[in-house]
């Protein structure tokens, strides 16, 4: 995939006209996977984030994640989203309060702001559990998704909120819809990596789909490496490590010379 990447304009020229797919990884590896395998979106934890992660994937549009809790005060989130994009980032994602976005937006920094399902303010909807479910909550959505249009945020990830209520909110808003779990009417769809390669070993959320179980192949990759480790022990506690193979060899009048020299007591020890 050498393709150019596509940009915050484009990405609103198109919105409702087609799906994208968003994935966050944890790794370089899982980077290039993604943009060897064609995602279009890929976010990266602000933590880990690097050129590298650029380099990896030149034809996605990169979101990096400002984590909430870490930065606090609206200068920290202005100085980590000037950082992620000079790393190489398109855009930040942000759970920061509506002022802090409107300062990034102000400064030219492209946000992804977050509305449903906020995990880090979950308290405040009843823990980790679908929001929008009734008339009073689903408006209380669409007025978090107005006010951070408002506040000048591109595009919003919606989490686990019901599909109708995704899709009408996202025909009534000029912001770019990320559906976390909210069904097929918004822009683009989200999972994390963990879930599609099979290798969350916690809860695996209901919208969630497993592609591979690559959490078998690590615990057999774990078993071998054991398994070498323990053949490495044993081999040398028998003996049988190093062999001649991984041995120099010296030829043999070298050798019987050096032994003629280092008998002759005429070397001082400590002496090169």
């Amino acid at each position: 995939m050498t393709s150019m990447r596509p940009t915050v304009a484009d990405l609103l020229a198109e919105k409702g006209s087609r799906q994208r797919t968003n994935v966050y990884v944890d790794s370089l590896d899982e980077a290039r996977a993604a943009h060897e395998g064609g995602i279009d979106i890929i976010t990266v934890q602000d933590s880990i984030m690097s050129n590298d992660y650029r380099l990896a994937a030149p034809s996605a549009f990169m979101v990096a994640g400002l984590e909430y809790g870490v930065h606090v005060t609206t200068d920290d989130y202005l100085r980590a989203g000037f950082s992620m994009m000079e790393l190489g980032a398109d855009a930040v994602w942000s759970a920061a309060s509506l002022e802090t976005i409107s300062r990034m937006r102000a400064e030219g920094i492209p946000v992804v702001g977050h509305v449903g399902l906020i995990p880090a303010r979950r308290t405040w909807t009843g823990g980790f559990r679908a929001v929008g479910k009734t008339a009073a909550s689903a408006m209380a959505v669409f007025e978090q998704t107005r006010a951070l249009e408002e506040a000048g945020a591109f595009a919003a990830e919606i989490e686990v909120v019901p599909a109708a209520v995704a899709t009408a909110i996202s025909e009534r808003t000029g912001l770019y819809m990320i559906s976390m779990g909210s069904g097929g009417g918004c822009d683009a769809q989200y999972l994390f990596s963990t879930d599609i390669l099979g290798t969350n070993r916690g809860h695996v959320p209901r919208h969630a789909k497993q592609y591979r179980d690559l959490a078998a192949e690590e615990d057999r990759l774990q078993t071998e490496r054991v398994a070498a480790f323990a053949e490495y022990v044993a081999d040398v506690a028998a003996g049988a490590f190093p062999d001649q193979s991984q041995l120099v060899p010296i030829a043999d009048d070298e050798l019987a010379s050096f032994y003629a020299e280092i008998s002759s007591g005429s070397v001082e020890r400590g002496t090169a």
